[in-house]
């Protein structure tokens, strides 16, 4: 049995968000893939936070700066807000989460609400709205 999944399911890695990572499957819903960003951040997937956006955003990602980041936080808990759509039958969503973070000794409460969209069949990032 593998370690619990870091997206707090509680279901174990391998059987959670593991598969998504390793190719294997694709979240099915704008939730399961907003909970495996969440767990490649805590384990500093960058291969698939950059493959998780939109085509046509992925030039634009930093490789180095979402590594250091990953490097630099300590992703401690995730929690569901909301959900709006994003369903299996659906081509968008929304989901509002909280995600306990820590840096530099300093926990940190992430507040966003992401918009998620399918793109061939897959769902992807499209961006977020970060609550202050």
């Amino acid at each position: 049995m593998s370690r619990p999944c870091p997206c707090t399911s509680k279901k174990p890695y391998d059987r959670c968000c593991g598969p998504y990572h390793a190719g294997m499957a694709q979240p099915e819903t704008a939730e399961q893939l907003m909970r495996s960003r969440f767990s490649a951040y805590a384990l500093g997937k960058v291969d698939y936070l950059i493959a998780t956006r939109p085509e046509d955003k992925r030039a634009e990602e930093n490789r180095e700066e979402l590594a250091t980041y990953c490097k630099s936080v300590s992703c401690v808990g995730l929690k569901i807000i909301a959900k709006e759509k994003g369903g299996k039958a659906d081509d968008t969503g929304i989901v509002t989460f909280h995600a306990s973070l820590q840096a530099n000794g300093r926990r940190t409460l992430h507040i966003e609400t992401s918009t998620f969209a399918r793109e061939n069949g897959r769902w992807v990032y499209v961006d977020g709205v970060v609550k202050s």
